[in-house]
């Protein structure tokens, strides 16, 4: 995404920042794996540290991202935690939800390559490269009208 808004000339608009839903990777770098993927693709990666995403963060965030529904549905419980729950539930998107390739009824979720071949982790970077061209212009067409990004209306299982 930060690529993307480079190259858009949005830098300025977009901060990128990544965060996990749980605290098992904490302090660790991205699976080598993720970062074979990215080299090959002509991205440049940094050294990553995980972190675990935090109630608090809500506040300092204008869109937060779930990449799966896990995820979301972690995110949407961490929102009871904050001042304002439904505002910060607002800002939670699936990132499969601005995919232009997610077929009716397919699984919204971003397949998680861990367990698979690094096959699946080109797979991933493929989704998630569509999902975050389409979601910058809905980022972009938000700021530029003034309104809302996402207007949280579901609630996920209980």
């Amino acid at each position: 995404m930060g690529v993307l808004a480079a190259e858009a000339g949005l830098a300025d608009l977009v901060d990128v920042d990544s965060s996990g839903t749980g605290s098992w990777h904490t302090g660790d770098d991205m699976d080598r794996r993720s970062r074979e993927t990215l080299e090959k693709a002509g991205y440049q990666p940094v050294r990553h540290v995980a972190k675990q995403f935090r109630a608090e963060d809500f506040a300092d965030r204008d869109v937060v991202v779930a990449l799966d529904t896990g995820h979301y549905d972690v995110l949407w419980w961490l929102a009871v935690e904050t001042p304002d729950v439904e505002a910060s539930r607002a800002k939670i998107v699936r990132l499969r939800a601005f995919d232009p390739e997610l077929g009716s009824g397919e699984d919204p979720d971003v397949r998680d390559p861990y367990y698979g071949k690094s096959g699946g982790f080109t797979e991933v970077l493929a989704q998630v490269e569509r999902s975050c061209a389409n979601l910058l212009t809905a980022i972009q067409r938000a700021v530029e009208s003034g309104s809302d990004l996402v207007q949280q209306d579901e609630s996920p299982p209980l």
